[in-house]
């Protein structure tokens, strides 16, 4: 109970606002005595409740009381039995991404000239469908902010897929570029460039390592802008990115040189003796890495040359061969040519 005391009021519309917040109080107290009567079953006081949609109870698993009955279910109403009947019978859009400037939250047009249930548009509205198709384009960008956003987003895309990075990475790099964008970091700098780095950025917060020579080759500027970018955005972002390891890059070395399972577990093995002596530290991952598949192609007797480790991992025959040879030195690896 709420004790209410009793008090002249002159105004009449403070005593509304009184009896307002006293009723407010009560059904608040009430959906939270609700509340708590839903998740606590009231026989044993187990939370342990399952819902059996098929016959829409709530049950008490502990001791078996049906605790509520005939609840609404909230899923949809139809059935679907794969992936394609499931995106046929759904009725909501794709979820929001940050890879479009306006998170795919936007209205969208399609180019074919058909409607909803499948069928071709008349020859008389196509004209009317043109124009709404180029004005919804029009008034998607409505800032210089979005068109830059817009631009560089698309440049992201294309780098990503050109080098067949995953969702993630592409989803961390447009956060990353977003967060530069925010803090005005792009002023008096390449959209190209900026874009290129928060990619970099993304492979390495996502362990899927790519070199600046990978990104350098499928972007629109060179490797040291990319380098000197990237810097600069860490340092003012506070990405704390670890140092790259030389074992992120074996599988798809290995993959690349057509190796089987077993030489790929034998490289891991070695760089990890390696890296357990610290003879990693100072050298370039790359490099590493493919000197350590390069001996364990020999140990497992799937010989590969220095040519075609060296060209796989984009590193020079010469770094191959110094790098085998410390390994194989201090870890007492005996390779026969």
């Amino acid at each position: 109970m709420v004790e209410v005391e009793r008090v002249r009021y002159s105004d009449s519309s403070e005593r509304e606002k009184i009896r307002a917040m006293i009723k407010a109080r009560k059904e608040k107290d009430k959906s939270a005595e609700v509340e708590k009567a839903k998740v606590q079953c009231p026989e044993c006081g187990s939370r342990n409740l399952v819902q059996d949609y098929e016959r829409a109870e709530l049950v008490c698993s502990d001791c078996g009381l049906v605790v509520d009955a005939e609840f609404v279910d909230e899923g949809p109403e139809w059935r679907a039995f794969d992936h394609d009947q499931r995106m046929k019978r759904s009725r909501v859009g794709a979820p929001m991404t940050y890879t479009i400037h306006d998170k795919g939250l936007s209205t969208m047009i399609d180019w074919r000239n058909r409607d909803s249930y499948g069928k071709s548009i008349s020859s008389k509205n196509r004209a009317q469908l043109y124009r709404l198709r180029k004005w919804q384009r029009r008034i998607r960008v409505s800032n210089a902010t979005e068109r830059n956003l817009a631009f560089a987003l698309s440049e992201l895309d294309r780098m990503a897929s050109a080098l067949g990075l995953p969702r993630t990475v592409r989803e961390t790099a447009a956060v990353v570029y977003r967060k530069a964008v925010d803090k005005n970091l792009i002023r008096g700098r390449s959209i190209e460039g900026v874009a290129a780095a928060a990619l970099y950025a993304a492979c390495r917060q996502c362990s899927v390592p790519r070199t600046l020579d990978e990104i350098g080759e499928v972007s629109r500027v060179s490797r040291k802008e990319i380098g000197r970018t990237y810097r600069f955005i860490s340092r003012e972002l506070s990405l704390k990115l670890m140092p790259t390891s030389p074992i992120d890059y074996v599988p798809r070395f290995c993959s690349g040189l057509n190796l089987k399972g077993e030489v790929q577990s034998r490289g891991v093995e070695i760089l990890r003796q390696a890296s357990e002596k610290e003879l990693t530290s100072g050298r370039g991952p790359t490099g590493v890495a493919a000197a350590a598949i390069y001996i364990a192609s020999i140990l497992c007797g799937e010989r590969r040359t220095q040519r075609e480790v060296a060209d796989v991992a984009g590193v020079t025959e010469v770094t191959i061969r110094n790098r085998y040879k410390e390994l194989a030195e201090e870890l007492d690896i005996e390779i026969i040519l």
